[in-house]
């Protein structure tokens, strides 16, 4: 299944950051995660939205502070 990702930033703005296709070990894995690493970043996972016109899992991700 493909998998959008998409960045919520801090003032609000969301932007498509990855496509991919996941494995169903990947997605089944959600269940467990809360945090995800796209390009070196860390972020948490905060919505989902299966998309079934398009066959497309859609998550909302917020940037992790590293401070």
């Amino acid at each position: 299944m493909n998998v959008k990702m998409f960045e919520k930033t801090s003032d609000g703005n969301i932007s498509q950051i990855d496509e991919r296709k996941w494995n169903p070990a990947m997605i089944t894995a959600l269940e467990h995660a809360n945090y995800i690493v796209v390009g070196g970043r860390e972020f948490e996972a905060v919505e989902g939205r299966l998309n079934v016109d398009e066959g497309i899992l859609e998550l909302l991700l917020v940037p992790v502070r590293n401070d």
